[in-house]
C-alpha cells in the first residue's frame, strides 16, 4: 500500500485531501526537508511556478537543493505550473539556467504537473513505482556489491585531485581502499591521470 507523509504546510494546497480521497494512506508531519515523503523512500519538494521563481529571486532555491541532497539521494522536485509564465518579469534564460543547475549540478530530477490534480496523479504513480523498485532491489543479487563499490568511489572522490574517473581507476587497479592507502607514490603514478604531485597529495591525505 502506498504511504505518503505530507508536510503540515501542504494542507492548503488540497493535495493531501485528494490523496486521501484516492485511498492513499497519508499522515502529516512537520518535515524539515521536502513536502512529501513517499513510502519512507522518496522525498518530493513541490513547487508552484510562482514559488519556484520567488525561490530564485531570494536565493532559497539552491539552499533547498543542498538540504535535499544532504537528507537523501532519492529526491526530486515537482514543478506545478509553468515557470516561464508567472507574474514576474524574469528572463527565460535565467529560469532555464536554474532548472539546468538543478538537473546537472545538483543531479535532482524535475518533473512537471499542470495542476493539483495532476500532481496527485504523479505522486500516486511515484508511490506505485517506488514499491516496484523496492522489490526489484531486494531481488537483485548484485545490489549489495554495487552499493559497496559506490561507497568506495564516493570516499575516494573526497581525496584532493581525485575525481570520478581517477577514483574508478584506483578501485579497478588496487581492488580495495586498504591497498590504495598502503600504495607507494610510484604505484599510484601507474594510474592514468595521477602524476608526481597528485600522488604526493594522496599519500599526504592518508597520512594526515
Amino acid at each position: 500500500m502506498i504511504k505518503i507523509t505530507c508536510d503540515f504546510r501542504e494542507r492548503h494546497s488540497g493535495i493531501p485531501k485528494l490523496l486521501a480521497d484516492n485511498k492513499i494512506d497519508i499522515s502529516f508531519s512537520s518535515l524539515t526537508v521536502g513536502d512529501y515523503i513517499i513510502n519512507d523512500q522518496l522525498i518530493v519538494e513541490r513547487k508552484t511556478a510562482e514559488d519556484f521563481i520567488r525561490s530564485i529571486i531570494d536565493n532559497r532555491l539552491f539552499e533547498q537543493c543542498s538540504k535535499l541532497k544532504k537528507e537523501s539521494q532519492r529526491v526530486l522536485i515537482l514543478m506545478e505550473g509553468n515557470p516561464y509564465k508567472t507574474g514576474h518579469k524574469m528572463d527565460a534564460r535565467a529560469v532555464k539556467g536554474a532548472i539546468l543547475s538543478i538537473l546537472t549540478a545538483w543531479q535532482i530530477p524535475v518533473i512537471y504537473s499542470q495542476s493539483a490534480h495532476s500532481s496527485v496523479e504523479l505522486l500516486m504513480m511515484l508511490g506505485t513505482q517506488s514499491l516496484k523498485d523496492h522489490v526489484h532491489i531486494r531481488m537483485y543479487k548484485g545490489y549489495k556489491q554495487k552499493k559497496i563499490k559506490g561507497q568506495r568511489l564516493r570516499f575516494l572522490q573526497g581525496i584532493p585531485s581525485t575525481g570520478p574517473a581517477i577514483a574508478g581507476r584506483l578501485i579497478d587497479y588496487f581492488g580495495n581502499i586498504k591497498s590504495i592507502v598502503n600504495a607507494s607514490a610510484d604505484e599510484l603514478r601507474k594510474i592514468k591521470g595521477i602524476g608526481k604531485n597528485n600522488a604526493k597529495k594522496i599519500i599526504d591525505f592518508f597520512a594526515e
